[in-house]
């Protein structure tokens, strides 16, 4: 086992309430899943299934940070996972046995991750007495109170260190690089402004951009936030959500953003807009189209671009992650991936809406189930995407026809609990270097891999490095990335 490791003095411990939310369901609703458990049309509690072109290759339970797992970032044999009390790196040079290399304590909801070179990058999107590693909860209403990205050096993976940290205007729920020669720039999407917070007021309208020298991360600081939705009320110019438009999220911020550097290109995920917008100059990102669905898109949560860079597929997290959708009640469009067609050329490209996907296997009223963080597949000629459902586990699905999305093979458990609602699931679900690996808010790491002809070709692909929000260029790189990692 792996010691745990501190970036600060050792007194620092894991924030109470970082387990997964448990909900009380109705009985009739512990009847309703009981009953589709005995009658098999679901698994049974914690029971994997999974389609036959699918193998469950290991499992790497949560270790000393107990928090809720989230994100994954690569980098050669290496496996980085967020948790909300830290992170860890895993050795996945042999994907059917991980190893844990080192667990780093450093609490601070949601820690979603990323890599660059010997940086890795850490969003605290939850209110802190400090910026250290060694800071417990405090309240947003206190001035002197902090949340924002925190820099560690990975050089040594077995001893990563603390460099640096900047506070962004009301936190770092997601955040997104864009690697340049000599300088990383850092996009960070935060949300949900409020008058009692000294540190995230209204509007919020924009993202904070943050720049890291290379050579002198401790020097990362906001160089700007540009407005991506200019309006003159109190709000600015986003998607204004109830009453006008009901069961819509008010536009805030940004939840996620992905940008194509290759094309000089980021589609973002804004609540209750989706946005597409050139990056050429990296320090004002200026926006091309923006679309709504105020039918049935409740939260738009995350995008990903397909290879040719003609699709984005954008995510709805109804409910928030925390909810029963994958039902029949709520049905196929809603909580569900939209498949948007980018139309044009240059800065006069539109997304053109064609269909909606989501997983045709439904779930038990006790399991959170609705779009997550997924990836690309690099097949050329198809666009495929593997995808996390949270408790509706894993989902590769093609959306070659953008009109006619279907899923090709799956992976679940059953519910954790066949009487309460307890929140769970895959975070994350990516395809790095011939393998995926699922990060399972409760149950920790698992990997998997796909044996289909339709996605055998990506299995020939290799990345040195992977941070999904910043997708690469599969097929227009120097062919030294095509090289198998050590």
């Amino acid at each position: 086992m792996a010691a745990l490791l501190t970036a600060a003095p050792a007194a620092a411990t894991p924030d109470p309430g970082d387990a997964p939310v448990k909900k009380e369901v109705s009985n009739s609703q512990e009847a309703e899943a009981r009953a589709a458990i005995a009658s098999g049309e679901i698994p049974g509690v914690d029971e994997i299934v999974r389609s036959a072109n699918v193998e469950h290759l290991a499992n790497i339970p949560k270790d000393t940070l107990r928090g809720t797992n989230s994100d994954l970032a690569f980098q050669g044999k290496y496996a980085f996972a967020g948790n909300y009390d830290g992170f860890t790196v895993y050795d996945i040079s042999n994907p059917r046995s991980p190893k844990t290399v080192s667990q780093v304590l450093c609490p601070g909801s949601q820690n979603d991750i990323s890599v660059e070179g010997d940086l890795l990058f850490l969003s605290t999107d939850s209110s802190r007495s400090d910026n250290s590693c060694n800071s417990t909860s405090q309240s947003g209403t206190i001035k002197d109170s902090w949340e924002g990205m925190k820099i560690f050096d990975i050089s040594d993976k077995r001893n990563p260190k603390y460099v640096a940290a900047v506070e962004t205007a009301c936190g770092s729920h997601t955040h997104t690089l864009v690697p340049e020669r000599r300088d990383i720039y850092v996009y960070v999407s935060s949300y949900s402004p409020h008058t009692s917070l000294p540190d995230c007021q209204p509007p919020h309208d924009g993202i904070s951009i943050i720049k890291v020298p290379r050579k002198a991360p401790e020097k990362a600081k906001v160089i700007g936030f540009p407005v991506l939705f200019p309006g003159s009320g109190p709000d600015g110019g986003g998607n204004p959500g109830g009453p006008t438009n009901p069961g819509v999220s008010k536009t805030t911020g940004c939840h996620d953003i992905t940008v194509l550097p290759s094309k000089d290109l980021a589609a973002g995920a804004c609540m209750g807009d989706g946005i597409l917008f050139s990056i050429k100059d990296p320090e004002r990102p200026k926006v091309i189209d923006r679309v709504q669905d105020n039918v049935n898109f409740a939260f738009w949560h995350s995008a990903t671009f397909n290879q040719d860079t003609d699709k984005v597929v954008f995510t709805d997290e109804l409910g928030g992650g925390g909810s029963a959708t994958c039902n029949a009640e709520i049905g196929p469009d809603r909580g569900a991936n939209g498949i948007y067609d980018l139309v044009g050329k240059g800065d006069k490209r539109k997304l053109v809406f064609r269909s909606y996907y989501k997983i045709p296997r439904h779930q038990a009223s006790t399991e959170n189930c609705v779009a997550h963080n997924g990836s690309v597949i690099p097949v050329k000629g198809r666009d495929i995407m593997v995808q996390s459902w949270y408790q509706g586990g894993v989902s590769f699905w093609d959306f070659t026809d953008s009109s006619k999305p279907k899923e090709i093979g799956y992976f679940e458990r059953g519910p954790i609990s066949a009487d309460t609602l307890v929140g769970g699931g895959t975070w994350s679900a990516y395809y790095y270097n011939g393998y995926v690996y699922s990060n399972d808010m409760a149950k920790g790491l698992d990997v998997l891999k796909i044996n289909d002809r339709r996605t055998d070709p990506a299995k020939k692909v290799r990345l040195h490095e992977l941070n999904v929000q910043t997708q690469p260029d599969y097929f227009d790189r120097d062919d030294d990335d095509h090289d198998d990692d050590d």
